[in-house]
């Protein structure tokens, strides 16, 4: 055995404990480990619209949350610091099991291990400033606590959802209602695209954007989103 080899079965000393992995529960059972989590920008034109943009078809934008940003099991989510407008964008998520690079979109669909319903909160001030001065936006997407997450689907139980309901309520007021198929960049497009641009990997998470109706929320407020056919998720702002 070559010595590259035999330093690679060393036990490694590692200087604090490593951080656990973070999963999300699957329904009837199990656990999708996460490895990435990427977000598409601007991707129902109703909601490019509200936000300034020009929503002609041009191509995506992806910006990232780290993987310990996931909110799960319903758990109640903390107001962020250094923010006074905590938005909601309810959102499909889609998982994949297979990765690659350069993925055909007719091949797209066969990489989603399943699908889970999500929200991309967002510190809209933080976003906002940034963008006017030209800075990365990650301080108001990629918090703590900024992607609540329900439980991942899997896609050969459910398919691959095209169109259905996806809607948020706050306080039991629908804030958000759409459909999947107002997506202008669809799922196996959206995988393409990226693949094209980083070789995606078992336990990466595509955030796929959201519709129209965003808007801020409060202490104590509770939301409750649902994607049809594929989940719900619930948070309480605390």
């Amino acid at each position: 055995m070559s010595a590259l080899n035999t330093r690679c079965y060393r036990t490694v000393d590692y200087v604090f404990t490593p951080p656990a992995i973070t999963s999300v529960l699957v329904a009837g059972g199990g656990a999708f480990p996460v490895r990435r989590v990427f977000c598409v920008g601007r991707n129902y034109a109703a909601h490019a619209r509200e936000m300034g943009s020009d929503p002609n078809r041009e191509p995506p934008f992806f910006f990232m949350k780290p993987a310990d940003a996931l909110l799960l099991k319903d758990a109640d989510m903390p107001y962020p610091p250094q923010s006074n407008q905590l938005h909601h964008e309810m959102e499909l998520v889609a998982g994949i099991g297979i990765g690659g690079a350069n993925i055909a979109e007719s091949d797209a669909l066969s990489h989603v291990w399943g699908y889970a319903a999500g929200l991309d909160m967002t510190r809209r001030d933080l976003q906002n400033a940034a963008k006017k001065e030209g800075k990365p936006w990650d301080m108001g997407k990629g918090f703590d606590h900024s992607a609540p997450i329900g439980l991942m689907a899997p896609a050969s139980r459910i398919g691959h959802p095209v169109s259905g309901l996806i809607e948020l309520k706050v306080n039991g007021t629908v804030r958000q209602s759409s459909d999947l198929s107002k997506m202008i960049w669809s799922v196996p497009e959206t995988i393409a695209y990226l693949s094209g641009l980083v070789t995606l990997a078992p336990g990466d998470l595509i955030f796929t954007g959201t519709p129209e109706n965003v808007a801020a929320v409060e202490r104590g407020d509770v939301l409750e989103g649902i994607v049809e056919g594929v989940g719900t998720v619930r948070t309480r702002i605390v």
